[in-house]
């Protein structure tokens, strides 16, 4: 079975579990300290998928790293690490994460652009993508790329919005292409 597959499965139980107990907000701060312990750590991850410890130390892991961690996605994470899945546990996260935006009408936004975004700026940006995709609010992330030359290249899901002078240049030199065809 693919990982995604089974992230969604640990995510959307996870998720019925927090909704059925009122914890959802609480879960989705939690699942980020999570996941920057995992970012952060990767000898933690190696650690959890290693044949050589027992799945007691690897329980005891668990309890030590995640003590602040409602026990509920710590039992998530130690069912994880019984069946062999620990592959999975940023894409549970993050497959969670999809449920909570969805439920809460939010949208995730990777934002390129030369130069770190002023306030302001970041706060232009989320007015305008909030009303283009009906969304209640847009979690924006500023990336730098100096790549782009100027402007900026947006992702929101699998859509790219590309306001870049580097993505206008490839485009005109695209059609120069054809049209010399």
């Amino acid at each position: 079975m693919s990982q995604i597959i089974v992230a969604k499965r640990y995510a959307d139980a996870l998720f019925q579990l927090a909704e059925e107990h009122d914890l959802t907000n609480q879960f989705i701060e939690e699942l980020n300290v999570v996941k920057s312990v995992f970012e952060q750590n990767e000898k933690l991850s190696t650690l959890l998928a290693s044949p050589n410890a027992t799945i007691a130390q690897k329980m005891a892991l668990i309890d030590t790293a995640f003590e602040s961690v409602h026990v509920y996605i710590k039992n998530e994470l130690k069912i994880m690490v019984e069946r062999r899945r620990t592959n999975a546990i940023l894409q549970v996260i993050k497959e969670f994460t999809k449920l909570y935006n969805d439920k809460n009408d939010l949208a995730y936004a990777e934002v390129y652009s030369v130069r770190e975004l002023s306030t302001e700026e970041i706060s232009n940006v989320e007015t305008t993508f909030k009303e283009l995709l009906n969304k209640n609010a847009l979690i924006v992330e500023n990336k730098v790329d100096k790549s782009l030359l100027g402007g900026l290249r947006i992702r929101i899901g699998n859509t790219i919005y590309d306001g870049s002078l580097s993505g206008k240049l490839k485009r005109i030199e695209q059609k120069l292409l054809t049209a010399s065809k």
